[in-house]
């Protein structure tokens, strides 16, 4: 089981900085490392309307909570990544793409999300340096 139901993302295993601070207290050289987070998803709470019928608001508490648990991974490892002296750079879709999913594997939706990170890596992808606050 999981699947993004326990945690969405990890950084990195314990041993990677175990054998980085290893490293350190032998006075060996260690290269810097950097850090980078692709978040397929949005950061930020979607407002949704939500018929008052059982079904629909259990269905939109679940879709709720997992957004929280991703935003909230992405918060777990930008403080190991501070922890650690750990360069922290983010992607993730913002809250400036607007178009809603009419249905599961909307082809259009998809090109437009599609573009949407295109351009942005176009221009020069502006990567964040820490979660954004919600």
């Amino acid at each position: 089981m999981d699947g993004g139901a326990f945690a969405q993302a990890f950084l990195y295993p314990p041993s990677v900085m175990r054998l980085r601070q290893a490293r350190l207290r032998r006075a060996e050289k260690v290269v810097p490392a950097t850090a980078y987070i692709i978040r397929n998803g949005r950061l930020d709470p979607e407002w949704s309307a939500v018929e008052r019928r059982t079904m629909s608001i259990a269905g939109r508490a679940i879709s709720t909570m997992i957004t929280v648990s991703g935003y909230n991974d992405v918060l777990k490892m930008y403080a190991r990544a501070q922890q650690d002296n750990i360069g922290f750079n983010l992607a993730y879709i913002g809250s400036d793409f607007s178009k809603e999913l009419p249905e599961p594997f909307d082809q259009a939706f998809m090109r437009a999300l599609f573009d949407y990170g295109y351009q942005r890596a176009r221009r020069g992808y502006e990567w964040a340096h820490e979660p954004p606050t919600v």
